[in-house]
This record gives C-alpha cells, structure tokens and sequence, in this order.
C-alpha cells in the first residue's frame, strides 16, 4: 500500500511479537518516584513501536501472498509510518478480544473492525468513525428466504457468543416472543456461514462487509432483511488516557481528504460486489475436483519462480479451469494456455503436459515481473506484471504513461487500472506507441485472479499461525 500523505515516514518493517501476560512496561517509570506516568503517546514514542491488537479476518489482517494485507493492517500500518514509529500486531480471535486487551493494558490500540456501541463506549474512546456497516439475516437460498422477524420463529439461529449479533437477536425477542437462538463460542463469522451453507443451521447474522468476502466461499447464501440499524465502525484506544485521540482524528481526516481511506475500503471490498455467483460456484468445485492433482505442480513452480503457489493456481484456473487439454482458436494450449513461442522460450516442449504447462506459466510471468521497475512494491509490482502477462508489456507501458499524462501514479496498479481502458478508444490509441488494445480485459484479469487467490488463501492457508492468538476470555465482554 502506498499512502499518499506527505507527513508519512517511509514504510518500516513490521515487528510481529507475542502478547504479554503483563500490562505494557514503561522503562522510564523508576520505582520510588512521584512522577506523572507518561502517556499513551509517549510511550509509543518512547518505544518507538504502536502495540495494535487485530484480528485474523479478510476485514482486518491477514497474512496473503506477500506478507500482512487486510484494510485494518494497512490503516494501521500507516498510522504508525505517520507517527514516525514500527507497528507491532498481535492476533485476537474476536473483536471482544481485541477490546479486552486494551481495556487490560495489553496493546494501545484495537484496529480490528470494531463496532461502536454504547456499552463500548463506557469502557473505551473511539476514534472517528470510517466505515459504515449493516447486519443482516443469513440464509441459504435453497430455502425460503425470511421477509420478517416472525419468520425466525422454530429456526436454527446460531451468531457469535456475545456479540453484537446476539444483542440485536437479544432486543428482537423482546418484540418477538418466543424468538430463540444460540450463542456459540470459539467460532468466527465465516463458521457460522459455512454452517447456513451446508444446512447444519437455518440463519446466522453478519456484518455486509463480512458476508460480501464470505459468500465467495459460500456462493449459495443470501442476505435477508436487515436486522439492525446501521452500525459504525471505528479503532478503540484506553478511556483513561486521551493522548492518541486527536493524532487519529488528524490521521482519518488526512486518508479522507486525498482519497486514501475511500481507496483502501474500495480495494478491498468492491471485488466482492462484482460477485459472480455461478463462477464462483464452479471455482469451488474446481478447487475440489482438479486442484488437488494440480497443486505439487504449482508448489514446484513456485518454489522456482518465487510466486506463491495460490497466485499460480490462480491463473491457472482464470486461463483454463483447471484442464491441462484446453486449447484456443488462437492456438494457446494448457493449464497456463502458452502459445507456442512463449512455451519454447521458457524451454517448455509438451504445452498439453501440465506439469510442463505450470512451470512455463510461472517462467513466463516470472519474466514479465523482471521487466516492472525494482523501485515499485509489492503488491503492484506483480499486478502490474499479471496485467502485462495479459495484454502484454507494450500496452502496459502505453497505460503507465497515460496515467502520467492524466496526474495518475504509474508505478501504482490503482491508478493504471484506470487507464488500461482507454487503450480501446481512438482517441488515445492513436497517441500510444502500440496502438490499440482491449484495455478492460486485463483489468478483469486482474480482478479475477486477486479474488481466486484470495479465496485459495482463506481455503487452504493458516493465516494466523505465525502469531500467537490471544486466550478465550470472558463471555461477557463486548463483542464483535
């Protein structure tokens, strides 16, 4: 992610480090004296580190292809950069979990998708709200969908044990006697989906931005009617200390100002809105049925090339399903679909082989990275050479410089996805030195392939076992 915030200090590396049994030490406080306890932000500073509680969900933080990614992680992340110090994350597995450690002293911030109450309110200050969110009823759309509340009535309703969820269900009953439903422990919202989708349950409740990632695993769920008003977002800091609190007021209003915080929440959640649910559909059963013979084949190729292997699996699939015998009138031919000379470059002789066919495909994208400037990061460099693998590097480059041309970043895939486009109107093809192009099919390239990696993440990665999860606490915490 590259913020665009004069004030932001270049990207330091991350330091991921284990939660404390104890409260955050202060080396300066020196036994025996009098002295005012430094602040909050003085400790940070002092420490040069922002100790951030987050959660494992594609909400807020997960480990992807090049290391962290999630909204919350790159909000955070900046944070620190702008207030000129590390960013160290620890993993809660809820939102009340993530309350709970700053409420216990035990991180300074919760960036974590927390919803602000209340009750929250009483025990912890927010800092501006930044995302809006709804609850909805969860069904499976093989069966009827609710249209009321009363239509909950006999169900099987589970939601998260303390969660905001249940305190909506908890006010609901009060209107609808009768209404029962379950709390359930040690469970995350894209459980209890799972659990709609194949029928162990009738409804569950999620947040719009959770059901939008979640229905690409689970393609045949719905949304029902609204269950509750519309709910903020925002981080929590310490109650007793308000140090931090016109830092991330000024912070917000500089993403909102520039467009940063539009583009993080539009990058990670409108993929979800162009949801396609028979594509999907017949990704997952793909993944089931092909992928396992597949997958030695795109581990090799990626313990070669250096690309992770879901990326890989990822074009595979977008280039040819999964079949190792797919063939175009064009003559592209295999997993990767190469074309003659593109295989014999990459010193690949059978393209119908599929072993042969996956490590040509990652050679050959391999060979389009190089060409991407070094100074550009991760992960625009590899979307850039995903859409140049696409459409080629001539017309990459003739999109890269009309982005320049229009006051756009050419080194950021954002921008340049913007323009790609307009290399298929006469207008700005006749300035481009390779002419024209169908400029919105590298685009949706992009897009399809960063969602099927996305989901090949979540189904067979374990994004959270580098850190270490902080313990079950009590129920009756406030909850997410």
């Amino acid at each position: 992610m590259r913020f665009q915030l004069a004030q932001l200090r270049p990207q330091l590396t991350e330091v991921r480090r284990p939660i404390r049994a104890a409260g955050i030490v202060v080396a300066g406080l020196l036994a025996g004296t009098c002295s005012q306890p430094p602040s909050v932000l003085e400790q940070i500073r002092d420490a040069g580190r922002l100790e951030v509680v987050t959660r494992n969900s594609p909400t807020a933080y997960y480990l992807g292809i090049e290391g962290p990614e999630g909204p919350e992680y790159e909000l955070a992340s900046g944070f620190a950069r702008w207030l000129g110090v590390e960013a160290s994350f620890s993993i809660a597995p809820s939102g009340a979990e993530a309350l709970h450690e700053v409420i216990h002293n035990r991180a300074q911030l919760a960036a974590a998708g927390i919803v602000v109450s209340e009750e929250r309110r009483s025990l912890l200050s927010f800092g501006p709200v930044y995302q809006t969110i709804r609850q909805h009823i969860v069904y499976r759309k093989q069966e009827d969908a609710p249209g009321k509340a009363t239509d909950l009535l006999g169900k099987r309703i589970e939601v998260i044990a303390g969660s905001t969820h249940a305190r909506a269900l908890a006010a609901l009953a009060v209107e609808v006697p009768g209404l029962a439903y379950s709390e359930i422990r040690d469970v995350d919202q894209l459980d209890l989906l799972a659990r709609v989708s194949s029928g162990d349950i009738d409804y569950t409740v999620a947040d719009s931005s959770e059901f939008s990632l979640g229905r690409v695993l689970h393609p045949d769920l719905r949304a029902a009617f609204e269950l509750a008003q519309s709910e903020s977002v925002a981080w929590a800091y310490s109650l007793r200390d308000d140090s931090l609190a016109p830092l991330v007021r000024q912070y917000f209003a500089a993403l909102e100002r520039n467009g940063t915080l539009a583009s993080i929440l539009e990058r990670h959640y409108s993929a979800a809105d162009r949801f396609d649910y028979l594509d999907s559909l017949n990704f997952l059963r793909r993944v089931q049925s092909s992928l396992p013979q597949l997958r030695p084949f795109f581990e090799e190729a990626a313990h070669e090339s250096g690309f992770d292997w879901r990326l890989l699996a990822a074009i595979g699939y977008q280039e040819s399903k999964f079949d190792a015998t797919a063939t175009s009138p064009t003559g592209v031919r295999g997993v990767m679909m190469l074309t003659e000379d593109t295989a014999a470059r990459v010193g690949i002789d059978d393209r119908l082989d599929p072993r042969s066919s996956i490590l040509g495909g990652a050679r050959y994208l391999d060979e389009v990275r190089r060409k991407i400037p070094e100074r550009i990061r991760e992960p625009d460099r590899t979307w850039l050479a995903l859409a140049a693998y696409n459409i080629g590097f001539g017309h990459l480059e003739d999109a890269r410089i009309l982005t320049q041309r229009h006051g756009g970043d050419a080194d950021s895939w954002n921008d340049v996805r913007k323009y790609l486009p307009l290399l298929a109107q006469e207008r700005w093809y006749m300035q481009a030195r390779f002419g024209y192009a169908r400029g919105w099919e590298p685009v949706l390239f992009v897009d399809n392939i960063s969602n099927y990696r996305d989901v090949l993440v979540w189904m067979t990665g374990d994004p959270a076992s580098e850190l270490r999860q902080v313990g079950a606490r009590q129920a009756g915490d406030p909850a997410n």
